[in-house]
C-alpha cells in the first residue's frame, strides 16, 4: 500500500503522452525505490541489499565508521580543551 502510494504520487505528477515514457518513469522509479532509496524499515538500507544479505555487514559499516567518528572528534575536543 504504502509503495503505490509513494509510486502515485511520483508518477502522477507528470503528464506522458506514450505508454512508453510511463512505462519508461515506473522502471525508473522500481529501480529507484529498490536499489537506491533507504526504507527505515529495514534499518535504512535499500530492499535490494537487505534480499542479498548486504544488510548485516552494511550495518556493521556503519557502525565501525561512527565509533570511529565519535573517536576522533573526542580527540579532537580534548586538544582544544588543553
Amino acid at each position: 500500500e504504502r509503495w503505490h502510494q509513494t509510486l502515485k504520487n511520483r508518477i502522477l505528477l507528470e503528464n506522458y503522452f506514450l505508454p512508453g515514457d510511463l512505462e519508461a518513469q515506473i522502471e525508473a522509479f522500481v529501480e529507484h525505490y529498490n536499489h537506491q532509496r533507504y526504507h527505515e524499515a529495514l534499518s535504512n538500507v535499500t530492499p535490494a541489499d537487505a534480499y542479498l544479505g548486504r544488510a548485516a555487514s552494511i550495518l556493521n559499516q556503519r557502525e565501525r565508521i561512527k565509533r570511529h567518528t565519535i573517536e576522533h572528534r573526542r580527540l579532537q575536543h580534548r586538544k582544544l580543551a588543553a
